[in-house]
């Protein structure tokens, strides 16, 4: 039915969608009391593998954390960490070792405990991407995991970045990753284990040799539940101590494995949504996936008893693409999925507040409404054009098609074009350019899909040196040189002057292949 919907019946279709499912949400709710009336630990996820913070800005958002009751802060640092014995893996916005232990004093004294995460098993590109680490890799065209059955060298690595994180932290936790190992029994000798005894035991001998390291350290070990969900025989003999992260961003609870296996293991557990996730990236933002995360998923954790809650924020995808000098020898890599810095995020990190302190699920479009007013200072009406010119038609473009058959590539953009005539419309009083995001994440919509328009048309069988005018002159009319001008001025605060022109250069990529393409056939 969705098919034949026009942009704004397709986003309203959305909209009264996602009231459905917080109404289900919060009937629930009521129908099953909380069994814990509050989380011990409020926390929020930092992740800078990419789109390194400034350290001001980072002390100016924990300050924003502490002001709105969050007390745990879980920092990615990867290869932004300053490692000592391993300097190889620290990457070139590294902070000093000075300027961690000083963000970690200051969110000390705003109440806050910062939590190093350590990817220890999968994710770890941007370790074993230097041949010092070659003999721990999993596969050696794939650097995303080490090999669990080299245990004694992954000790080894393992126990040095961990007691080089205790050095700069003060937590009584230390988050050692564990998610989406997507290569377990990829080895000649893991394919050994597995036919043995199984993945859940070659994933869950690893995990606990891990997580024995970081008891023995003092620490407690935390680690992503996905892997767990699905192989349960995972959990046994792990350390009383070991605390599992459910991250959930808007799925059913089972859709990793059997949960209640997990719920009822006796491990304590904490709950994850997230503000910024795959289908983000540049050019899309699904806000109202990301409330209903928010709205449901929140409440739905204190049900099952969870002790914490963590909001993640995703810069990237974790998954990269290689930069090869020769067929074996890497010289960079790139990180794929990039989405639009946190900056741009205020409404979903307020909305997380707000939930927080709800005693059950609140009305996420009701507060997209609330917040523009409040913020904004827009009325009734203005708040109803914010609000639908922001979710509108948030669908993928993969390969020139939606995933609905029937709505275009031009419905899209023709979508998109309304919001931004909607947006400029818009003329908020206050909070100026936290607003200027919302304008200039859509003009990037419309920019793209402009682009992928473009290069659709190309792609048609149809496609003639006859129809290079009528689509050199539609690019010529993207100003990608003005964007990249707003971009660098709305994040001049956040991000690094370096950081800034990376991100601009790979979100032009499509346009300068399209402009060289069209110029020089033209």
């Amino acid at each position: 039915m969705i098919l034949s919907l026009s942009p704004g019946r397709i986003a309203s279709t959305l909209l009264c969608f996602f009231l459905l499912l917080v109404n289900i949400a919060d009937s629930a709710a009521k129908a099953n009391p909380p069994l814990n009336a509050d989380f011990k630990v409020k926390g929020f996820h930092l992740d800078l593998r990419i789109q390194v913070m400034k350290m001001p800005a980072l002390k100016e958002f924990a300050t924003k954390l502490s002001k709105n009751g969050i007390n745990t802060l879980v920092m990615e640092w990867e290869a932004s960490y300053p490692y000592q014995k391993h300097r190889i893996i620290t990457g070139r916005y590294a902070y000093t070792r000075e300027e961690i232990k000083s963000f970690v004093a200051y969110c000390k004294k705003l109440g806050i405990d910062v939590v190093p995460l350590q990817q220890s098993f999968g994710h770890v590109e941007y370790i074993l991407r230097h041949y010092r680490y070659k003999e721990l890799r999993e596969d050696q065209k794939d650097f995303s995991q080490v090999n669990p059955l080299r245990e004694e060298g992954c000790k080894a690595l393992f126990t040095d970045l961990f007691q080089d994180m205790i050095s700069t932290h003060d937590s009584p936790y230390i988050h050692i990753g564990g998610d989406e190992t997507y290569l377990l029994g990829r080895s000649e000798e893991s394919k050994k284990k597995v036919a043995a005894v199984g993945k859940g035991r070659l994933y869950g001998d690893y995990l606990k040799m891990l997580c024995d390291v970081v008891v023995g350290l003092g620490k407690k070990p935390i680690v992503w539940a996905d892997i767990a969900l699905n192989y349960p025989d995972a959990l046994k003999g792990l350390p009383k101590e070991t605390i599992f992260v459910d991250w959930n961003y808007g799925w059913a609870l089972d859709r990793f494995g059997d949960h209640q296996k997990l719920v009822k293991s006796g491990f304590e557990i904490w709950g994850s949504p997230a503000i910024r996730s795959h289908p983000d990236n540049y050019f899309l933002t699904d806000w109202i996936k990301h409330l209903n995360n928010i709205t449901s998923f929140i409440p739905q954790a204190k049900q099952l008893g969870y002790q914490g809650i963590v909001m993640t924020s995703w810069s990237t995808s974790g998954l990269y693409s290689s930069v090869l000098e020769s067929t074996t020898d890497l010289a960079d890599l790139h990180a794929i999925r990039r989405v639009y810095p946190i900056s741009g995020f205020n409404l979903l990190i307020s909305a997380y507040f707000e939930q927080l302190k709800a005693p059950g699920t609140f009305d996420g479009a009701a507060f997209i409404k609330k917040y523009s007013a409040e913020t904004y200072g827009f009325n009734a009406q203005k708040s109803d054009v914010f609000s639908r010119a922001i979710t509108r038609t948030p669908i993928e473009v993969n390969e020139g098609k939606t995933i609905f058959s029937g709505l275009t590539i031009s419905t899209l953009l023709d979508s998109a074009k309304k919001s931004t005539t909607e947006l400029r419309q818009l003329k908020p009083t206050q909070n100026v350019e936290e607003f200027s995001h919302y304008v200039l994440m859509n003009d990037i919509r419309e920019f793209y899909l402009t682009c992928i328009w473009i290069e659709h048309e190309m792609n048609l069988p149809a496609f003639t040196a006859a129809d290079l005018p009528r689509l050199h002159k539609i690019l010529r009319n993207l100003n990608p040189d003005e964007l990249d001008q707003r971009f660098a001025k709305l994040n001049q605060n956040l991000l690094f002057r370096e950081e800034i022109e990376v991100e601009n250069r790979y979100r032009n990529e499509r346009f300068d292949l399209l402009k060289m393409k069209l110029s020089q056939t033209h």
